[in-house]
């Protein structure tokens, strides 16, 4: 099942304005490698012990990265999704974007949040109520970051731990992107 940043995805390109073409393939370059800008599974701490599929490299053909993590039950799931955009205006402008657009996933109130640049957070059940979700949205420069965190219907993911797990995403962006 595709995460929510995933579904979007269209939707943000569009809204920042963005292209694709496609180069003959003696001309395609090899694509720089963003799944160094997620965090690993040893930055979740939390009382579960989550494990990583291997993350996604310029998912859906869009330069950045995107990873999910899960808990032996799988009944918490951390999808974490980043795009790299032209500039920090479209980055702005994506996350202005997907923060329109979470009612299809999330019935929740945008709270600000200190993570980033813009950061936000919704948190409440998922439209049809089998889950809890928390989304952590943010830029870093030309980075647009999404953090959704899912669990059982009765347990939203704790406010501290998003921040904790939003603040490591945050530096490995700044680690890791450059211009």
């Amino acid at each position: 099942m595709a995460s929510a940043a995933a579904r979007r995805l269209p939707a943000v390109i569009a809204a920042v304005g963005l292209t694709l073409s496609v180069a003959s393939p003696g001309a395609l370059a090899q694509p720089p490698d963003y799944t160094e800008l997620l965090i690993r599974a040893t930055d979740l701490a939390a009382p579960q012990t989550f494990m990583a599929a291997p993350p996604i490299n310029n998912p859906n053909g869009q330069p950045g990265a995107t990873a999910t993590f899960r808990d032996r039950d799988r009944t918490h799931v951390i999808v974490d999704s980043v795009q790299i955009l032209p500039d920090p205006t479209a980055a702005a402008r994506a996350l202005e974007s997907a923060k329109a657009t979470t009612d299809g996933y999330v019935h929740g109130i945008p709270e600000a949040n200190a993570v980033g640049t813009g950061g936000t957070t919704i948190s409440g059940p998922s439209p049809d109520g089998s889950k809890s979700v928390t989304v952590l949205m943010f830029t870093e420069g030309r980075a647009f970051a999404e953090l959704e965190f899912d669990g059982p219907p009765d347990d939203l993911v704790a406010p501290d731990f998003v921040a904790d797990v939003g603040t490591k995403q945050d530096a490995a962006i700044k680690r890791g992107l450059t211009g």
